[in-house]
Order: C-alpha cells, then sequence, then structure tokens
C-alpha cells in the first residue's frame, strides 16, 4: 500500500485534506507529521485515530532526525501544508515564521531526496504574489513580491522547491491559493473569528475601511485541487487555485452578520494592519485547462455551511478559545511550542 507523508495535518487545511483523501483514495495509508503549535489541533482529527489507514507523528518538520525517521520508513509522496500562516503574528515575530517555512521546508526537499520519496507537492499561498490595483490576476508567471514576513518566507519556500527542481531533477510541484474558508479554522483568521464572535454577541474587528478585497474559496473546493494537482499535475509546475469569488473584508462581514442575525453596530473598525495588500485574485485558468478543476461550491451556500460547523460544534469552539485543547495535547506529549 502507497504511504504518503502530510505535513501539518492536524491545522485547518491539512485535517480537511486527510479526511478528503482518506474518503477519495481507498488505498493509500496517510502518515500525519505535526508539531501540534497552536494552530495544530488534535480533535480535528480526533475520530481517525483508529483508522487503519491514518498514523500521527508529533514532530516538528524542521527536525532533521525526524524527518528522516519517517522517510527511512518508506515514503511513496509528500504533500507539505505544514506552515506558520498568521501574518499579524509574522509581523510581531519573524523567527518561527522562518524556521518553520523555510528551514522546514529545506530539511523536508533533503530528506526526500535522500530517501526516493516520490512527487512533492509545496502547497503555498496568493500571498507570494504581492498585492494588485484594482484589475487583473494573479497568474503563474506573475512575478513574487510578497510583502509581510510571513509572505516572504512561503516565497522563499517556493523558490527553494523550484531551486531543487531545477538543480536536481526533483519531483516537485507548487501550488498557490487564495483565502480558504469552512470547518475547522482556527478563529484567529477572518471568517471564524467573525462567527465565534457574533456567537456570543461579541464585536468583530474590521481593518481600516474594510475595502481590501480577496478572493474566498471553500477549502473542500481547495483540497480536491489539491488531489487533482497531485495525481495529474506536471512536475515543475506551478498551479493557482482559487475561488473566483472577490469580496471586500466588509462584504463578507455583512454577510456574516445576515446569517446570524446579529446588528451592524457590531463592528468596530480598527487601525489598519502595517503593510496590508489592498488586493488579492487569482487566475485560475491553468488547473482548469490542465486537469478540469475548477471551485464548485458558491460563497452564500459555503459560508451558510460554514456558520452552521461551528454552530454545531461550540464544543470545539470553547475548547479552542479557553486553551483547553492545549492541556490535552500537553498531557498526551508534554509541554509543546505555543
Amino acid at each position: 500500500m502507497p504511504r504518503m507523508l502530510i505535513t501539518g495535518g492536524c491545522g485547518f487545511i491539512g485535517s480537511n485534506f486527510v479526511r478528503h483523501l482518506l474518503k477519495a483514495d481507498q488505498q493509500t495509508h496517510l502518515v500525519n507529521l505535526d508539531k501540534l503549535t497552536y494552530a495544530g489541533n488534535l480533535s480535528n482529527l480526533a475520530d481517525l485515530t483508529q483508522h487503519p489507514r491514518y498514523e500521527f507523528v508529533q514532530g516538528d518538520v524542521a527536525d532533521r532526525d525526524c524527518v528522516r525517521r519517517i522517510l527511512r520508513q518508506g515514503i511513496d509522496g509528500i504533500i507539505h501544508f505544514a506552515a506558520e500562516s498568521h501574518v499579524d503574528r509574522s509581523i510581531h515575530d519573524a523567527s518561527p515564521f522562518i524556521q518553520t517555512n523555510i528551514v522546514g521546508t529545506q530539511v523536508l526537499l533533503d530528506a526526500a531526496r535522500e530517501f526516493g520519496a516520490g512527487r512533492y507537492l509545496q502547497v503555498s499561498t496568493d500571498e507570494v504574489y504581492g498585492s494588485l490595483g484594482a484589475d487583473g490576476y494573479f497568474v503563474e508567471e506573475t512575478p513574487l513580491a510578497p510583502r509581510s514576513p510571513y509572505a516572504a518566507s512561503k516565497a522563499s519556500a517556493d523558490l527553494l522547491v523550484a531551486s531543487y527542481v531545477h538543480t536536481h531533477g526533483f519531483p516537485g510541484i507548487i501550488t498557490r491559493c487564495s483565502n480558504n474558508y469552512g470547518p475547522y479554522q482556527f478563529p484567529e483568521k477572518l471568517i471564524p473569528l467573525f462567527i465565534t464572535n457574533l456567537m456570543s454577541d461579541q464585536a468583530v474587528p474590521v481593518y481600516g475601511d474594510g475595502q481590501q478585497v480577496r478572493d474566498w474559496i471553500h477549502v473542500h473546493d481547495h483540497c480536491a485541487a489539491i488531489q487533482a494537482v497531485w495525481q495529474r499535475g506536471q512536475i515543475g509546475e506551478v498551479y493557482n487555485i482559487g475561488g473566483l469569488c472577490e469580496r471586500t473584508n466588509l462584504d463578507i462581514t455583512h454577510l456574516l452578520l445576515n446569517l446570524l442575525g446579529k446588528p451592524r453596530t457590531l463592528i468596530r473598525y480598527v487601525k489598519d494592519r502595517p503593510g496590508h495588500d489592498r488586493r488579492y485574485a487569482m487566475g485560475c485558468d491553468k488547473i482548469t485547462r490542465e486537469l478540469g478543476w475548477r471551485p464548485m461550491i458558491d460563497l452564500d451556500e459555503g459560508l451558510r455551511q460554514t456558520v452552521q460547523w461551528y454552530q454545531d460544534n461550540d464544543a470545539w469552539v470553547q475548547s479552542v478559545r479557553s486553551g483547553e485543547y492545549r492541556r490535552y495535547v500537553e498531557k498526551q506529549y508534554g509541554r509543546l511550542a505555543a
């Protein structure tokens, strides 16, 4: 049975992908390597602990001995989700982003080469392209122009992958996706933060004038795109993934207020984030043309489903907000990274 390594599989997108692939591919055994930092939540996959094709390893992707130990046992492919990903945190302290996103990628690439781990997919972000004006879209040939420490660390990792493809003939592929939303997203990002705040009648903080534009994609559509690229994408290529759904942050805020039946008086405008990019928009013609993928989940329906998930899983929300989920992890593995 083929064995695939998923890094960061206890995070938001990683845990959704683990669930997706276990259903979509009945022939593959998944090994999930996760450091369990604050955004890695064991309860995201708690119901899979006894699954015959799922295995969890607590460890750091930047720990060379740990990564080599896993790959030495035989791995037939790698999908690399593990990353520090919160822009505000990167502005406060870039060090963890350099260590995980750049050093971790380099460690993984070297071990993959050493043990012949097969196809490697680097999951990246539209933020590596920088900011757009009012018109146009990011395409795969758009020059990289990251504008936050987080984006710079992801761009650096992408360039490492591309260099290994060119220099070593490494079987690497890169995907770059727009803003995700959906179940299990840590409530520091806009949509889950606003949903969980509004569920308890707390105010929602809108940066600046709220007119920053983002392209939104449901995480389930992203997972289907990753599977398509993994199975049929061309080595050495970059594939943009987007929801074809541009909305301002204020538009998203109003949609969530309406879905939850809350008044606009709960909006609190706050000082804008330093270096806040004004607009992202992804051109996805390449992945549609070559692989036949396109987003299927409409934003209105996707947001409705997401709100319902958080309402149905209030215990998960409260565990995260109270820090109880961390205490459970520490009982299992000792005190871990913040």
